[in-house]
């Protein structure tokens, strides 16, 4: 039966399938000049929808809704907001894209991955998860490589396809598995399979594995980070930027409450958590070292959100609430500070067709004000205060510390020390470089209104999440209490 908690539990998926039929509606009749403001439309749209989700679709106590399909509660509802403003800063950094910015279809994708993620967030049920992930990936797969006439963003699009096609499969077999053992394919029944000793340590161990293969993907930590760095490069920024954050916090959304609703049983726990801190330290150490030779700004981003994704690990690894409530503020902070490095990089590269780093000389006097956007992102990247990054990691690593993995924080603190290097190499070039011919003055980087207005909401929200932190990680925590 229909009710008010089932209509508030998908008001989010309704509003944006009613934005996408807005813009397929109005974006035709528009003049070929007048649709690059689809962005516009969507991006107020989006924001509108946010608004209307916090008003009236806020949730209560955790409850199931669609026949226990999806799970209605603050967890699901926090990264709902966090996905659906990642598409809106997306969308207006998509409007200046020669290839992106008139060409509806390309919001179109972004809505529809959107959907996906959200559904992500809230699917207490295996059938609906993997329905969820492929409506997320699909979009993402085609916007990757939407760029026709350049060969590397097809075979970005390309190599995406395929690795995620072969991931996909084989989390798939995964799921079935767990069909077959338990002969449930709803999350929260399956913790009692494991009371009742239905599917043994050793079975759940080798599911378990094969569904990381997925969600490893979807993550981008090592050995499944390898598609990353040339789909960044080769695909179209505003794409990157948002596969980089949206799409990998979706990834955690769902390892999150696979791992701790799920899998809970206190003899796979150990082990599994062990892996999982491998797999954190691999990915540390791997991703910063890897980035330290890279001259490419969209490659180095690539491996320095693969050494994230192992900072984000540590609080997945604690197997606590702290542990779950940093890993979500970890991903709020973290889904700003990276769009907004890629929406600096997106600029410079609009206004001069460069992406190597040795190409950002003399940036601080070309223009001072995205000089300063992309020093506010690379410092919090390094985790400096007063920068979102700083807090999201001291409680990441304070989780890591009170769960007893010393020796997992000790080895984040040290790549966090090689990552410094190469931040702040990066913004070398920035401030203390000049352009060749020492003529800046002359070369200015305009940025047009849905650039400035995107950029200035990023660097707001990066100084705001590291200043005045705790309304934002109670909210986290609320999220993570649900978990537990």
């Amino acid at each position: 039966m229909f009710s008010s908690t089932m209509f508030a539990s998908i008001l989010p998926e309704i509003l944006l399938l009613l934005l996408g039929m807005v813009i397929l509606i109005v974006e035709p009749f528009w003049k070929e000049e007048k649709r690059r403001n689809v962005g516009w439309l969507t991006a107020g749209g989006l924001i509108a929808s946010i608004f209307i989700s916090l008003a009236f679709a806020q949730p209560g106590e955790p409850t199931s809704a669609l026949g226990g399909m999806i799970r209605f509660d603050w967890f699901g509802f926090f990264f709902k907001m966090l996905f659906m403003f990642a598409g809106a800063m997306t969308a207006l950094l998509m409007m200046d894209h020669q290839r992106l910015g008139a060409r509806g279809e390309a919001y179109l994708l972004l809505l529809a991955s959107l959907i996906g993620m959200n559904l992500m967030a809230v699917s207490s049920d295996l059938i609906m998860l993997f329905l969820s992930i492929e409506t997320a990936s699909i979009p993402l797969y085609v916007l990757a490589g939407f760029m026709l006439g350049d060969d590397r963003s097809t075979e970005a699009g390309f190599k995406y396809l395929l690795f995620g096609i072969l991931a996909t499969t084989v989390m798939l077999y995964g799921f079935s598995l767990v069909f077959g053992f338990s002969g449930t394919t709803n999350l929260y029944q399956l913790a009692e399979m494991f009371r009742v000793g239905a599917i043994t340590p050793l079975a759940a161990f080798g599911i378990l594995a094969l569904i990381l293969v997925g969600l490893g993907f979807k993550a981008a930590f090592v050995p499944f980070h390898f598609w990353a760095p040339d789909v960044y490069e080769g695909a179209p920024t505003p794409v990157a930027g948002f596969l980089s954050t949206a799409s990998k916090a979706a990834g955690y959304a769902v390892l999150l409450r696979l791992f701790l609703v799920a899998f809970p049983n206190p003899s796979l726990s150990a082990p599994w958590t062990l892996t999982l801190a491998i797999i954190a330290a691999l990915s540390m150490v791997v991703g910063n070292l890897l980035a330290l030779p890279q001259t490419n700004i969209k490659r180095l981003l690539a491996y320095s959100s693969i050494a994230h994704t192992g900072y984000t690990l540590i609080g997945v690894v604690a197997f606590t609430q702290l542990g779950a409530a940093s890993v979500i503020f970890y991903l709020a902070a973290y889904i700003l500070t990276n769009l907004l490095a890629f929406g600096v990089a997106m600029a410079f590269s609009q206004a001069t067709g460069l992406e190597n780093l040795e190409d950002y000389a003399g940036l601080s006097r070309r223009s001072p004000l995205l000089g300063l956007m992309m020093l506010s992102a690379f410092l919090s990247l390094t985790g400096m205060p007063p920068f979102g990054g700083f807090v999201a990691k001291v409680v990441v690593f304070a989780a890591g510390i009170q769960a007893g993995y010393t020796w997992l924080v000790i080895i984040g603190v040290l790549t966090s020390v090689v990552g410094a290097y190469y931040y702040l190499n990066a913004l070398k070039f920035v401030y203390l470089r000049r352009m060749p011919g020492e003529d800046e003055a002359s070369h200015p980087i305009p940025l047009s209104r849905p650039y400035a207005l995107a950029l200035v909401a990023l660097t707001i929200g990066v100084i705001l999440i590291g200043t005045i932190f705790a309304p934002w990680f109670n909210w986290a925590d609320a999220g993570a209490l649900n978990l537990f």
